[in-house]
């Protein structure tokens, strides 16, 4: 009866612990492979979109698993060029930076709206916080200006919402950002597991890129100057490429040893370029 008793007593202890053990694993294999996907999201967002974002992580993060800049060729807005840049020329010009806050989503299901508007409750926090404005109608590009007087919004700079997911975006997630008044953009970054490296899909990780007319509208932060475009390969797969005013425009980001880049809440702070080498 003792021995009876002891195994029923062991059994009763240990089906607990067994079953919390396996949610503690599934919940730890859950935050590895959101980490991974952070991880992977800013290798491809440095080397395609020219964007230096941090990740930011913990419970304190408000919502924002990334942040950091989005570099862009100078808007024309305040200086008439002497003439549109070829694609070389413009890789060699100054680049403006604009703020970026990212969530990413390495959900298996397809992204719903309900995902645009828990980004969006982020980034009014953030703006509230930060005494951020969206850009409204009569901005004038990057740098925020408006015919408004501005004197009492040093501490303001432009700023988009980037979301970031491993699925696809469903119908009513793209038409809730398409309204959203905050410029944003929606990146699908699909799962590479079991593509061999040399495949295209492998070789061009990014599966779609949308933004809204808050971003690229004519009236828009970028004010209707940089568009993404589907670029066909020989093979006949692609990928979306950034081009501004009808030129494409190559990934370049700041050397993190840079001592031209301040870290500041500065919006559209001009970086000089490195002289090419041997004057490419």
């Amino acid at each position: 009866m003792l021995n009876g008793a002891s195994t029923a007593l062991r059994r009763q202890l240990t089906r607990p612990f067994s079953t919390t053990n396996a949610r503690n694993a599934t919940r730890l294999s859950t935050v590895h492979r959101g980490t991974a996907f952070e991880e992977k999201s800013l290798k491809v967002l440095e080397e395609h979109l020219s964007m230096s974002l941090k990740r930011v992580g913990g419970k304190e993060d408000g919502g924002i698993d990334l942040v950091g800049w989005w570099w862009l060729p100078p808007l024309t807005s305040g200086t008439e060029p002497t003439g549109t840049p070829n694609a070389s020329a413009l890789d060699l010009q100054p680049r403006s930076r604009v703020r970026v806050i990212a969530q990413c989503k390495a959900e298996k299901k397809k992204m719903g709206p309900q995902y645009v508007r828990e980004l969006e409750g982020v980034m009014y926090r953030f703006m509230a916080m930060s005494k951020t404005v969206l850009p409204g109608p009569s901005a004038a590009g990057l740098d925020g200006s408006s015919p408004i007087d501005t004197s009492q919004q040093q501490n303001q700079f432009p700023l988009v919402a980037l979301l970031i997911s491993q699925s696809q975006f469903t119908k009513s997630a793209l038409l809730r950002a398409q309204s959203s008044p905050i410029p944003f953009f929606l990146l699908h970054i699909p799962s590479s597991e079991g593509l061999p490296e040399e495949t295209d899909d492998a070789a061009h990780p990014i599966g779609s890129a949308v933004w809204n007319p808050a971003l690229a509208g004519t009236r828009g932060l970028l004010g209707g100057q940089m568009e993404v475009r589907w670029e066909r390969s020989i093979n006949g797969g692609g990928r979306p490429g950034l081009w501004w005013e009808s030129k494409r425009v190559n990934s370049w980001t700041p050397s993190a040893s840079s001592t031209e880049i301040v870290d500041a809440d500065l919006g559209s702070e001009l970086i000089s370029l490195p002289q090419a080498a041997d004057g490419a």
